[in-house]
């Protein structure tokens, strides 16, 4: 019997038929999906303008009446508003403010900024790194508070005066460095180097950041730096007997090489604010020139960041020693071609303005050339020796120590 198989051949699916109805919902669908886009975009829209406006900022800013509090490490004035609430209230770096005093002094037009960037002798809103509040001063000026004739009892109140009146200069003069260790050798961390300048002897002087002040990180590293130098004798520009016993009782101290010649009364403290020009300072300089004079070295002087103050007494040790104009200049500006990468070569323009804002006027003052309009060529001035020299007699040093610290520098 023979069997035949049937056809197994599928038959093809049918495809759904789209009706008007169908139709008419889908493209229902693609209206609505786009309409959701566009009230989409319209919210993004509307939220971005919001923010824009409330983000922007306010150009008719005046605070409440701040207390003010004497600072009297570098001269000035605090204001008791933390940086970070001040900058809330929309203030930026670069704008112009006035400030006004309740007793009635007031500063007008003067450029908030978060460093020095203003000439000796004028005045600023500053912001530093570190500080406890914004500060009003006069750059290596008079006290601010001396001259304001302030008491505890004032109050200070800021408004803007313009926006972004001095942001070129804020942002040329824009400093920063690391608190971080090991992104740099010890040494350039520390700002530790010895000093090589004119006559002196070399292993014989050092300059450095604190090695007791820990607020940026280096006192340790700097402790172990100068007993590994040999530092025999050490002259504290920035603190008071008070701050290194203050110093000493923190739980972070770890600075037993400067304890042990604080213990032997080998450190002077200074106690010096900034300002240069002031009886104050001159006075503390001739102390910590003549307690040099009086013990034998190698030395330390420091401040804080081994920067302002350090460099100024490092000017003058370097002059009566036989500095050039060249060898001072460089030791002064290493600091800044380490912390914060401004080179001649590299960085001409703003290299020039710290120079001729900070260490020419310096010297321009020590050789009594700073008010004169005819300011005489640094870099040909040949008795930087005898003229600073003579600068510290008038200010009450004697010859006798001076020439004794000469001595014991180069020999």
């Amino acid at each position: 019997m023979t069997t035949t198989k049937k056809s197994q051949t599928k038959t093809p699916a049918k495809k759904p038929k789209t009706t008007k109805s169908t139709a008419k919902t889908i493209k229902t669908v693609a209206s609505s999906k786009k309409i959701y886009h566009y009230i989409l975009a319209i919210v993004f829209f509307a939220v971005a303008v919001i923010t824009a406006i409330l983000l922007k900022p306010k150009d008719n800013i005046v605070t409440e009446a701040y207390s003010v509090i004497h600072e009297t490490k570098f001269g000035g004035v605090y204001i008791k508003s933390t940086i970070d609430d001040f900058n809330g209230l929309g203030f930026k770096y670069g704008d112009s403010v006035n400030v006004e005093f309740s007793n009635g002094y007031k500063l007008e037009d003067i450029p908030y900024y978060n460093g020095y960037y203003v000439d000796i002798d004028e005045p600023l809103l500053i912001a530093y790194p570190g500080y406890d509040y914004i500060k009003a001063a006069v750059n290596y000026g008079d006290d601010l508070w001396v001259t304001a004739g302030l008491t505890e009892k004032d109050t200070a109140t800021i408004s803007l005066n313009k926006r972004e009146k001095y942001l070129k200069i804020q942002k040329a003069s824009d400093l920063k460095y690391s608190d971080a260790q090991g992104s740099t050798p010890d040494t350039t961390f520390a700002n530790f180097r010895v000093v090589k300048a004119g006559d002196i002897k070399t292993g014989n002087l050092f300059r450095s950041a604190s090695p007791i002040d820990n607020s940026h990180n280096r006192a340790a590293v700097v402790d172990r730096l100068i007993k590994n130098a040999g530092v025999k004798y050490i002259v504290d520009l920035s603190d008071s007997e008070e701050d290194i016993v203050t110093h000493i009782n923190k739980s972070d101290f770890n600075s037993p090489y400067f304890l042990s010649l604080y213990n032997d009364k080998k450190v002077v403290a200074l106690d010096m604010t900034a300002q240069f020009k002031s009886k104050d300072f001159e006075q503390k300089l001739i102390k910590g020139l003549t307690a040099m004079a009086n013990h034998s070295g190698p030395y330390l002087v420091h401040c804080v960041e081994g920067k302002d103050r350090t460099g100024y007494v490092m000017m003058i040790i370097e002059a009566l020693t036989g500095a050039s104009y060249k060898q001072m200049v460089n030791d002064y500006m290493k600091t800044y071609e380490e912390y914060y990468n401004i080179a001649k070569d590299t960085d001409k323009s703003r290299y020039e303005t710290i120079k001729e804002k900070n260490i020419d006027l310096m010297l321009y003052y020590v050789t009594g050339n700073s008010d004169t309009n005819d300011k005489e060529n640094l870099a040909g001035i040949v008795d930087y020796d005898e003229r600073v020299k003579s600068y510290l007699i008038s200010l009450g040093m004697s010859e006798v120590s001076i020439n004794q610290l000469v001595s014991n520098l180069t020999k």
